[in-house]
């Protein structure tokens, strides 16, 4: 990552990542979210570790304009795309699962990235009530959207549709299934919607990915 610009994507409102991505090397961060308090007292912590690249203003930490841009917004937006030129490296974890139209991001972020640049996202695959990983799977989309879907928002994405829509827009991808429950998969029974089901249960219950793109079309 040394002497290259990196966009963290779904950065939370805390600046940690940011600082150490550029302690160890990065020419310039990017943090971007849509929806997003900054976390003050969090951020308080970072100094004087991270003075380089942070400052206390009128009681609050900043990032240092020169080595951080900061962006809340929708990525698909003209005008916010307007404040990133290329990135070398766009970074996400566990945000992939939580968009509500991930084929519109991706190209978004595509679009901001450099031709050679990479894309690295951590996704989890589970219900976010965990002690049920596949329950959300059992619904229809009528009634997931209109009763059940969390404020957070769950997508329901399963892994081989993250890879089409990656592989639509960059030339090589490579997941690496980091987790998976299949003695939990096969509780569900019949329970869990055709639409989930690839029939390969190696594919199936997969819990969590880490999602690797590069060259972007």
């Amino acid at each position: 990552i040394e002497g290259k610009r990196i966009l963290v994507f779904g950065y939370g409102g805390r600046f940690a990542v940011g600082a150490e991505l550029l302690a160890r090397g990065a020419a310039h961060v990017v943090l971007c979210d849509r929806y997003v308090l900054l976390d003050h007292e969090r951020n308080l912590e970072l100094l004087p570790k991270y003075e380089k690249y942070l400052q206390l203003t009128n009681g609050k930490i900043l990032p240092r304009p020169e080595r951080v841009t900061v962006i809340h917004g929708d990525i698909r937006e003209a005008k916010i795309q307007a404040q990133i030129s290329g990135v070398d490296f766009v970074l996400s974890s566990s945000v992939y699962e939580h968009l509500s139209d991930v084929e519109g991001v991706t190209a978004a972020l595509a679009k901001l990235t450099a031709p050679a640049g990479s894309h690295l996202h951590f996704i989890d695959l589970r219900d976010h009530y965990f002690k049920y990983p596949f329950e959300m799977l059992a619904y229809s989309e009528d009634i997931w959207t209109t009763f059940l879907n969390p404020t957070s928002n769950l997508n329901r994405y399963r892994m081989p549709a993250y890879r089409k829509v990656f592989e639509q827009h960059f030339r090589r991808v490579h997941i690496n299934v980091l987790a998976r429950q299949e003695d939990e998969f096969k509780k569900m029974g019949s329970r869990v919607r055709p639409e989930f089901l690839t029939g390969d249960l190696s594919v199936d219950s997969v819990t969590l990915i880490e999602l690797f793109a590069e060259s972007p079309l």
